[in-house]
């Protein structure tokens, strides 16, 4: 008799994605100031810079030109805004809460001596565009050789 291997139940594919539910456990409960709802609301920035003037931008999303705070003091560019929370519709009952909400305050040490004078900031489709002048002392300059 050809020897036979009992057949072992397995479980279907179907059972995988709640054979990880305890990961995500996990994460929420020993890690909530970093997956949880304590995470706060840190906005994206880009630094760039052409001849004559530094230009940041910012992703914000959602929040109103209106609760924007921008400063610059000793060559640090400093952005203070809010995002305020929507208000929940009756009967809604949420699954997943990912959306960031709440006040945010980012300071960018700048890569040049800016002016404060002339800085343009405009709020459009949810990124900040700043736009800083550079000081004349960190404008590049060009120097002849003599020959």
């Amino acid at each position: 008799m050809l020897g036979l291997v009992p057949r072992e139940r397995r479980e279907s594919l179907l059972a995988w994605p709640r054979a990880f539910d305890w990961m995500d456990r996990f994460f929420d409960e020993m890690l909530p100031s970093v997956w949880g709802e304590d995470r706060p609301m840190v906005p994206a920035f880009d630094v760039s810079e052409t001849e004559d003037k530094i230009v940041v931008k910012a992703d914000l999303p959602g929040v109103e030109a209106k609760d924007l705070d921008i400063s610059i003091t000793d060559n640090v560019l400093t952005v203070k805004g809010e995002k305020k929370q929507e208000k929940e519709e009756k009967g809604e009952s949420y699954h997943r809460v990912e959306r960031r909400f709440g006040s945010f305050a980012r300071s960018i040490a700048l890569p040049a001596d800016v002016k404060s004078e002339g800085v343009e900031a405009v709020y459009r489709d949810g990124v900040l565009r700043i736009e800083i002048p550079k000081s004349e002392r960190s404008r590049q300059k060009k120097i002849a050789v003599k020959h």
